[in-house]
C-alpha cells in the first residue's frame, strides 16, 4: 500500500530536482528524506530518479509517476478537507471544480455570493482542473459540482449536465491595425492570410486543428504565428501588434491600451461552459447551489 506521506516526500524532490533543497521545504535532514525515496522504488520495484553527483533527475517513468501521484495526493487533500468538514458538522461543505471560463465569465464568482448570502457559514473548496479531472472527481465524489468547457458523454450512466453559456469570440486587433481604423464591417476576404495569435489549450492537442478549420470554414485562412495558451497572453500580444486574435467577449469588456475589437456577425465560434454534477445523492446544499448555478445562466 502506497505510503502518502512517502509520496509527497517524492513530489518534493521531484520538482525541486535536488534532494538537500526538497528537505529543507520539508523540515527535513537529507538522510531521512533519501532514504525514504529508496524505499518508495524498492517497493514498487521501479527507479524514479537518474542521480549524479550535480542533480537528481526523474527517469521517464518517474514523469508517469509524479502526474499520477499529483492527482492522489489532490484527492487525499480534499478526502481528509471533506472529512474535517463533516467532523464539524458543516453538510459536508461543497467541493467545486471549475475551469479558468467559469470565473472571468462571472458564472461563479456570482452563484458563490449567493451562497454566501445563503449559507455564510459553509466551507467551500475551489479546485482549478481540466474538464476530464473534473469529471473523475465527480465520479469518485471528490467534487460535487463541476463547472466545464464541455459536456460529460451523451448517456453517460453517471453524469448529467446543462449548459451555463456561449461565450461568443470577437475580433481583437491591434488598434494602430489599418482594419482598426475602418469604419466599415469586417469580412472574411480582409482576416485572409493576416498574421494570428492562436488561443487554445496545450494539453488539448486537437484544439489548433479546431481553430483553422473554423477559420477556413468562415471563410478566412489565418497565418498562424504565435500560440498562446490563454486569452489574457493572447491581448497582451495583440496590443503589441504581433497579430490578431479571436476572444471571448467576456475577456474583452473594459479592455487595457492598444487594442480594438470588432464583432463579426458571420463567424460562429464561442467559448462554452457547462454544469456537471453526479446523478445520484445530491445532498441538500449541493442541490441548492446547483440550482443557484443553473438560475445565473439568464444573466451569464
Amino acid at each position: 500500500m502506497l505510503d502518502l506521506r512517502q509520496l509527497r516526500y517524492f513530489v518534493a524532490v521531484a520538482e525541486a530536482e535536488h534532494v538537500g533543497r526538497a528537505a529543507e521545504r520539508l523540515h527535513i535532514s537529507q538522510s531521512p528524506l533519501s532514504r525514504q525515496i529508496a524505499q518508495l522504488e524498492k517497493n514498487l520495484g521501479l527507479t524514479l530518479f537518474e542521480r549524479s553527483q550535480q542533480r537528481i533527475r526523474l527517469t521517464s517513468d518517474g514523469r508517469v509517476f509524479l502526474t499520477e501521484a499529483h492527482a492522489l495526493l489532490r484527492h487525499a487533500d480534499r478526502l481528509e478537507n471533506l472529512g474535517r468538514r463533516l467532523g464539524r458538522g458543516e453538510e459536508g461543505g461543497l467541493c467545486i471544480g471549475y475551469v479558468a471560463d467559469a470565473m472571468h465569465t462571472g458564472v461563479l464568482p456570482s452563484a458563490l455570493r449567493t451562497l454566501r448570502d445563503q449559507r455564510p457559514g459553509i466551507h467551500v473548496a475551489l479546485y482549478d482542473q481540466e474538464s476530464a479531472e473534473q469529471f473523475e472527481g465527480l465520479r469518485q465524489r471528490s467534487l460535487d459540482i463541476a463547472l466545464v468547457r464541455t459536456p460529460p458523454p451523451e448517456g453517460d450512466p453517471d453524469l448529467d449536465a446543462a449548459s451555463l453559456l456561449s461565450d461568443p469570440l470577437l475580433l481583437v486587433l491591434p488598434e494602430k491595425h489599418p482594419l482598426a481604423r475602418s469604419e466599415e464591417p469586417t469580412t472574411p476576404a480582409e482576416l485572409d492570410g493576416q498574421p494570428w495569435i492562436a488561443v487554445g489549450d496545450a494539453q488539448d492537442p486537437t484544439w489548433r486543428d479546431r481553430f483553422v478549420a473554423s477559420c477556413v470554414a468562415s471563410g478566412f485562412t489565418p497565418d498562424i504565428r504565435l500560440d498562446a495558451a490563454d486569452p489574457l497572453t493572447a491581448l497582451g500580444l495583440v496590443a503589441s501588434g504581433l497579430g490578431l486574435a479571436l476572444i471571448q467577449k467576456s475577456m474583452v469588456r473594459g479592455t487595457s491600451e492598444g487594442i480594438a475589437v470588432r464583432e463579426l456577425p458571420w463567424y460562429e465560434g464561442s467559448v462554452r461552459l457547462w454544469a456537471a454534477w453526479h446523478r445520484v445523492d445530491l445532498r441538500p446544499v449541493v442541490a441548492a447551489f446547483r440550482e443557484t448555478v443553473l438560475a445565473g445562466r439568464a444573466v451569464a
